[in-house]
């Protein structure tokens, strides 16, 4: 993390103290005739006197008045009679979900408690058809499940299974007690109900957080299991020291996995949240002039390179929840020309996927602690 302190004497007995933490600049100006030294918070002129220096977020008459949101190195600087600011932008900080090594690594020991009192944490996913994707993905969960000692199991059904043949897959797997976690790995192929499907998961299993049970809890401010992409955000926020507390963030995408979740759990009255949120959507009119006031920006709309380096604030922490493939390549939600004025940014691939892998496991570890104590 940046924190630079820059300190300068100037006239009429005037110290000014420029303080630069993790996406926020404080400008302090002391009167050392006033007694007790009092601190007066006042808006400075940023002054761009370099022409070397002139980038992104160098402009504007009170871009850094105290309280505002961004990454710069700045130096004070004396212009005669008065104080200014010597401002370059600085390279966003390319932030991304911890090591999954690791992080798998710190189930180690609950797996193992688990294990001796009341079978394996076990993890079963449901795949329906032949969705390359998707047959991806499970695979990559079941071998992060295998990486911490969780057990996982693969129902496979073809893709013409009817509605019954999922629901009663479904209802095996409720009845399993060595089962702990159920998944049914979306999308399904057309014809089949994701959401009768997802009813029909029992909710002390349902690791994906999308029975309306999880769901509803999840709303009243008492979660039991959230989504998982949407938790993980939250985590990596703050793991990475985002100040989010006070903050405005700004999600675009307004679906069940994502962004209405992530509303509610970046809103709530709660340590590492309690943010001020505006949830947008593909339908949003003038959605830039939203984007643009965002300290915090979820980009989980669905869309390639939606996001674009003038709808994003300078210095703003950008999530980039999409993942597309392009020709050859992978791609998120947010254009890569965003790094130029973005304060941090969560790459792609290898940024939110890894954490929403973690929760999913964190997760199962809890729903086999609650079967395990009877719950």
């Amino acid at each position: 993390m940046r924190a630079e302190l820059y300190r300068a004497d100037v006239p009429e007995k005037l110290v000014a103290v420029a303080t630069w933490s993790h996406g926020r600049a404080t400008l302090e100006v002391i009167d050392r005739s006033m007694q007790g030294l009092e601190a007066l918070l006042r808006p400075t002129p940023v002054v761009v006197d370099d022409p070397s220096l002139r980038g992104p977020g160098t402009h504007g008459e009170s871009l850094l008045e105290p309280g505002s949101f961004g990454w710069f190195r700045a130096a004070l600087v004396q212009r005669g009679e008065g104080l200014g600011l010597r401002v370059r932008f600085v390279a966003p900080e390319i932030v991304g979900g911890w090591d999954p090594a690791a992080s798998y690594r710190s189930f180690d020991e609950e797996v193992e408690r688990l294990a001796g009192v009341g079978g394996r944490p076990t993890l079963a996913a449901v795949l329906v058809g032949d969705d390359e994707a998707s047959h991806i993905y499970v695979g990559a969960k079941q071998r992060a499940a295998a990486a911490s000692g969780i057990e996982s199991r693969r129902v496979e059904l073809p893709a013409d299974a009817a509605q019954k043949d999922v629901l009663a897959a479904v209802a095996e797997l409720n009845a399993d007690a060595a089962v702990h976690g159920i998944l049914v790995q979306l999308p399904l192929p057309a014809g089949l109900d994701p959401v009768e499907i997802q009813d029909a998961i029992d909710p002390a299993k349902d690791v994906d957080g999308l029975h309306p049970w999880n769901e509803g809890r999840l709303l009243r401010g008492d979660p039991r299991f959230a989504p998982c992409t949407a938790v993980g955000i939250v985590e990596l926020l703050r793991r990475e020291r985002v100040p989010v507390e006070g903050s405005h963030a700004v999600i675009v995408g307004r679906g069940l996995l994502v962004g209405r979740p992530l509303a509610v759990l970046l809103s709530a009255k709660a340590s590492g949240a309690n943010a001020t949120v505006t949830l947008c959507h593909t339908g949003t009119r003038g959605l830039p002039g939203f984007t643009r006031q965002a300290d915090v920006l979820v980009a989980a709309a669905g869309r390639p390179a939606m996001i674009t380096p003038d709808m994003v604030k300078p210095g703003a922490a950008v999530v980039d929840v999409g993942n597309h493939r392009v020709g050859d390549r992978i791609v998120g939600d947010v254009a890569p020309e965003v790094a130029a004025v973005a304060g941090a940014l969560t790459p792609v691939p290898g940024g939110v996927g890894p954490m929403t892998v973690a929760m999913l496991l964190a997760n199962t570890v809890m729903a086999a602690r609650e079967q395990a104590a009877g719950r």
